[in-house]
């Protein structure tokens, strides 16, 4: 049996060998211990039929999820096919760090990680692994230095009393700054599943990851409540998934008036208009805008400039960036209340237009 290699990040010139030597193992198809932020994995060139041979023959099985593309940056998202605003949102909030995404799609050269057309990624925090990854001219995939009965290897010494022999190298990081495995969270497709607990509780997940949505007009009869139903069915949609789960995906949608009674269902006309696109308002009930509420949502959509106005003016300057209009080209959405069914379809053709620009930016 041959020996593990060992190399000991001491100083710059020893991190420069270390990665040096890694990098030309890696690139031959052996597996190779790196340091991470968690802990410790092996690593082998994703697009190398040996390389991933030999890290399932180190590692003793295969994955259910496979092992995991390990990034430098975020810049590898472009590689997937696409890549839905709420995972980007959760990027710029937790990367890199201890995250790891599961997103539909195979990026090219990971079809041997990929499982079921799902591919994992992670941006790492440590210093030294993050330099190699910016450096290897081939994807790398880690996944956790240990057997399904073993804790997570926090120390190269452990990892080399489990592996030696098995491995071409354990680069020695020392000890794991966080010794606790990356959070592991499935998106896409109808999907926000917590595969994996880690150091975020699904809850903040969900706040890093949705949105909170408002929609203002008068007095929340009419436009608004046609707007926050009409996105709701959009969104539900888009993400695959029911309107009553949205919440369970990060996000939260209300309606307000700046002239509001408390208590007042939606208009006739809204509830016909609303009836003819198979959604309903029969449980809306008005309610009206005041600045706590404006300030609790990330997106404030007004119907017309003169709403925005308003609330502009319940707030401090510099806290209405959220405050915007719901169409993106500028326009207004007339006031159907007192008009027919001429005035409700076209407002609500209106409104369906302006969130079907928007949905782009929340999902």
């Amino acid at each position: 049996m041959r020996t593990t290699e060992r190399e000991s990040l001491i100083d710059a010139r020893a991190e420069r060998a270390a990665r040096t030597r890694a990098l030309e193992l890696l690139e031959a198809g052996e597996v190779v211990a790196l340091p991470t932020e968690t802990v410790y994995g092996l690593a082998a060139r994703a697009d190398s039929r040996t390389a991933m041979e030999n890290l399932s023959r180190a590692k003793g099985r295969s994955a259910e999820l496979g092992p995991t593309w390990h990034v430098p940056s975020s810049a590898a998202l472009e590689t997937f096919p696409r890549v839905s605003p709420i995972a980007r949102r959760l990027v710029q909030r937790y990367w890199p760090g201890p995250l790891t995404l599961v997103l539909p799609g195979v990026p090219p050269g990971l079809e041997l990680a990929a499982r079921d057309g799902w591919t994992g990624i992670r941006a790492p925090a440590h210093p030294f692994t993050s330099s190699l990854l910016a450096s290897a001219p081939f994807p790398v995939v880690l996944t956790g230095a240990q057997r399904p009965s073993e804790p997570p290897a926090s120390e190269a010494d452990i990892v080399l009393a489990r592996f030696d022999g098995k491995l071409a190298l354990v680069v020695d990081g020392g000890p794991s700054r966080l010794a606790e495995s990356s959070c592991v969270l499935r998106i896409g497709r109808g999907r926000f599943d917590l595969v994996r607990e880690g150091l975020f509780t699904l809850e903040q997940l969900r706040a890093a990851a949705g949105l909170r949505i408002a929609f203002v007009c008068t007095g929340n009869t009419c436009r608004s409540p046609m707007a926050e139903a009409v996105a709701r069915k959009a969104l539900s949609e888009r993400l695959e998934t029911t309107p009553g789960r949205l919440g369970d995906m990060g996000f939260e949608l209300a309606s307000m008036g700046v002239f509001a009674h408390v208590g007042e269902p939606a208009s006739k006309g809204a509830l016909a208009a609303m009836a003819e696109d198979g959604l309903e308002l029969d449980a809306h009930r008005s309610r009206p805008a005041i600045p706590d509420e404006i300030a609790r949502y990330d997106r404030v959509y007004c119907m017309t400039r003169s709403h925005r106005e308003a609330l502009l003016a319940l707030i401090p300057p510099q806290k209405g960036a959220h405050v915007e209009l719901l169409d993106p080209r500028g326009g207004d959405v007339p006031d159907p209340f007192g008009g027919g069914r001429v005035e409700y379809r076209a407002a609500a053709d209106r409104i369906a237009a302006a969130v079907r620009a928007r949905l782009e930016d929340w999902a």
